[in-house]
């Protein structure tokens, strides 16, 4: 895909990952909206010459709202990139029934009411795409973060149905699975972190070169061990 001059709706894109594929997509060509919930990081990033619209992802009120500001405007990438982790570790003590709830929604009904509320303008493009981060972790799980992995994984599948319904139509659809990475969300994780800059590197290169996925860092070798044992693979990650 030429990404020169393509209308590209970015979620979660005021930091980490999504700030970085955000500023190499503009370095291309392409032009980007972003979204994102910190109102410092939002007034930085339209400094730097993007156009920002504040959403909150974690409920149905704030994903509507987004999509009513879209409008009926152009669109020919949506990258749902926007996610929560929560602590749900049982080992740490008692969870709050409540707790996963934003991170439930942000990480998996957003994007699909997204992508169900602007499909019809993608669908009017001659080239179009849509691009869902889910995780390594999508493959097989990390004990300490099972509603992070639960959510990635549900849009894993989610994203290999849509991309079966999709064929013929001229949207592509994309899923970047990304390693640990080095954002403010893996503060606190001890594995070793991929650079987000060469994470949004490899997204942006799998969107360029109309790849299915884009399998990332430690995201391929555990690819393959999935492919050979996937309880091997449930091995390796749920010691973390």
């Amino acid at each position: 895909m030429e990404l020169s001059g393509k209308i590209v709706l970015l979620t979660g894109a005021t930091a980490g990952i999504g700030r970085e594929v955000a500023l190499q997509l503009k370095a291309k060509g392409a032009v980007v909206t972003l979204t994102g919930r910190n109102a410092d990081r939002l007034a930085e990033m339209r400094e730097t010459g993007f156009e920002v619209i504040a959403a909150d992802l974690s409920n149905a009120v704030g994903v509507d709202a987004l999509v009513a500001e879209w409008g009926e405007r152009p669109l020919e990438m949506l990258i749902n990139n926007a996610g929560q982790l929560v602590d749900h570790d049982f080992r740490k003590g008692a969870v709050h029934a409540n707790a996963a709830d934003d991170a439930i929604y942000s990480n998996l009904n957003a994007p699909i009411r997204l992508i169900g509320g602007l499909i019809a303008l993608l669908k009017t493009r001659d080239e179009a795409a849509i691009v869902n981060v889910t995780s390594g972790l999508a493959i097989a799980p990390a004990a300490r973060q099972p509603v992070y992995c639960a959510t990635k994984s549900g849009l894993r599948f989610y994203t290999l149905a849509l991309r079966e319904q999709l064929k013929g139509t001229g949207i592509r659809v994309i899923e970047a699975l990304p390693p640990v990475v080095d954002t403010q969300m893996n503060d606190g994780n001890p594995m070793k972190k991929m650079p987000a800059e060469e994470c949004a590197r490899q997204i942006v290169v799998a969107i360029e070169k109309n790849r299915d996925e884009a399998n990332i860092g430690m995201t391929k070798a555990l690819r393959i061990a999935d492919s050979i044992s996937p309880a091997l693979a449930r091995r390796v990650t749920l010691r973390f």
